[in-house]
């Protein structure tokens, strides 16, 4: 789904002791490092928050905070969340639809809460210490994200192309009987149906076309920004049709509900052409600086 703070990536863990564990337990325990969900501002709830959620391995989520900044954390597997473990682990659908469960629902748990920047997937400290000491480093920049993204939510919206349903569609009735058409050779009869099936889709795609430009007209007067993905495909890509348009919007949340009533009928009535708006979401499309600020 989507794109993440810019920042450490999954990084090889060197051994340490996981946090929180009886001193005659130590020993034996596996090392662990500190997988990063999300931060957010100190005082904003997130340390209430925490000890509700449930982490990735079923892991307690607890909070590491610096310089007026709260990260939501737990204990990892060093060996598995590891660089060479990290991309074990994401080359396994399972095992990569687990992680992306796991802390999309923590971070949404908490945007319910407070404005959360969400970390990218699999976004790994050597220990909570190291996680101080990013919020240190990086604190005006995540000050500065927070601000812009406090008061909005993301919404997604998807627009299909899907040339079976438009050749599916009956033609408008007409107001009285059509003439005959003289019959034609069978050679001849297939290039016309072939020729008719080039239009259908050409034309799906043409409508389909039309609507995401009219649905990013319509969102630019109720959106604060956008971001243009990839259209989805394959196992990615939800119902019948081709994914032509795969856009987030940052919007604010009293608009929300004017945002979805301004694009999510603009295909009513278009044949072979399907929106789907989701959301909202914690801002994961938002969580990097504008393009003005990334140049800078």
């Amino acid at each position: 789904m989507t794109s993440h703070p810019q920042g450490d990536e999954a990084t090889a863990a060197a051994p340490r002791q996981p946090l929180g564990l009886p001193p005659e337990q130590r020993e034996s325990a596996p090392p662990s490092s500190s997988y990063v969900y999300a931060i957010g501002r100190a005082g904003a709830g997130l340390d209430t928050a925490a000890p509700r959620l449930t982490g990735l391995r079923d892991g307690r989520v607890r909070t590491a905070s610096a310089d007026g900044l709260t990260a939501l954390v737990s204990s990892v597997p060093a060996d598995a969340f590891s660089e060479e473990g990290m991309k074990a682990q994401l080359e396994n659908l399972t095992e990569l639809e687990e992680i992306a469960r796991t802390h999309h629902t923590v971070v949404e748990a908490a945007h319910t809460g407070t404005t959360v920047l969400p970390m990218r997937l699999a976004t790994v400290y050597l220990d909570d210490a190291r996680v101080r000491s990013m919020l240190r480093e990086r604190g005006a920049e995540f000050d500065a994200l927070l601000s812009r993204l406090e008061g909005h939510a993301e919404l997604g919206v998807k627009v299909y192309a899907d040339p079976r349903a438009a050749a599916a569609d009956p033609a408008p009735a007409s107001d009285g009987p059509e003439p005959a058409d003289p019959p034609v050779s069978p050679g001849r009869a297939y290039l016309q149906q072939r020729r008719a099936q080039r239009r259908t889709q050409r034309d799906a795609y043409r409508a389909a076309g039309a609507v995401a430009d009219e649905v990013r007209g319509r969102a630019a007067a109720l959106a604060r920004d956008r971001v243009a993905h990839r259209p989805q495909q394959g196992e990615l890509a939800a119902g019948a049709g081709e994914n032509i348009a795969n856009e987030a919007y940052l919007v604010p949340t009293d608009r929300l509900r004017e945002f979805h009533q301004a694009v999510a009928g603009l295909a009513d009535g278009v044949p072979g052409v399907r929106i789907e708006v989701t959301g909202p979401w914690a801002p994961y499309s938002f969580a990097t600086p504008p393009a003005e600020s990334r140049s800078a």
